[in-house]
C-alpha cells in the first residue's frame, strides 16, 4: 500500500485523519473497494473481529505483524494451530494478544476450511447479504451513517450460526464497508467524486 504524498490534501471521509498517512492510504486504496477473493475476505473478517473494542487504526498499524504472526492468514495452516501456537501468539507483541480472539481465529479457519470442503463459496455467501452487487449509499453526512443495518444483522446471525465469533452486526457492517459491499464514502470525499 503506497502512502499518499505529504502535500496531498484531497478531501476525504471524516475518519481518515489527514495527519496519518497509513489511514489516508487505507481510505484511498482499500476501504470501499469491492473485494471478491475469498481468502482476502476471510482475512478481513478476522481482522475486523480483532477490532472488537478497539479502533481500526490499531488493527491497521498491527496488520503486517499480524500477517507474519498468523502465517500470512493462511486458513489451512491456522486451522491446525494448537496450544503451542496459542502460547506463541500470546507472547507476540505484533498482534492483539487476546486468547479469545486467537481461539476465534483458529475456529474461523476451521469453519472456512469446512465450507470449502462442502463446496460453499465463502465470497458468494458473504456477498449474498447485499444481493451480490456493491451497494452505493448516498448518505449526506457522517450523522446519517448507520452503525448497523438489517443486512449486517443477517450476516452476523448467519456467521454466528456457522460458529464464527466476534462478528456482531456492527462489526459486520464495518466489514461490509471495508470490503466494498457497501460504498459509504461521503459526498465531499474525493473517492465519491471520482468514482461515482
Amino acid at each position: 500500500m503506497n502512502a499518499p504524498a505529504l502535500e496531498d490534501n484531497r478531501p476525504r471521509c471524516f475518519w481518515a485523519d489527514p495527519a496519518d498517512l497509513l489511514y489516508c492510504a487505507y481510505h484511498d486504496e482499500e476501504w470501499g473497494v469491492p473485494q471478491r477473493d475469498p481468502r482476502a475476505l476471510w482475512e478481513l473478517l478476522v481482522l475486523e473481529s480483532f477490532q472488537a473494542g478497539l479502533a481500526w487504526i490499531t488493527i491497521l498499524r498491527k496488520r503486517d505483524g499480524m500477517r507474519a504472526a498468523f502465517d500470512q492468514f493462511d486458513p489451512v495452516v491456522i486451522a491446525n494451530y494448537g496450544e503451542a501456537d496459542i502460547a506463541r501468539l500470546l507472547e507476540d507483541p505484533r498482534i492483539i494478544r487476546s486468547r479469545a480472539k486467537i481461539q476465534s481465529t483458529i475456529a474461523a479457519a476451521q469453519i472456512y476450511q469446512h465450507m470449502l470442503a462442502e463446496g460453499d463459496d465463502f465470497s458468494g455467501f458473504l456477498w449474498s447479504f447485499i444481493g451480490g452487487a456493491p451497494r452505493v449509499n448516498h448518505w449526506r453526512s457522517r450523522n446519517d451513517l448507520p452503525a448497523q443495518t438489517a443486512e449486517s444483522a443477517a450476516m452476523s446471525a448467519a456467521l454466528k450460526a456457522k460458529g464464527f465469533k466476534f462478528c456482531g452486526p456492527v462489526i459486520c457492517y464495518a466489514f461490509m464497508q471495508a470490503s466494498g459491499m457497501v460504498d459509504d464514502h461521503l459526498p465531499e470525499c474525493w473517492r465519491r467524486i471520482n468514482f461515482e
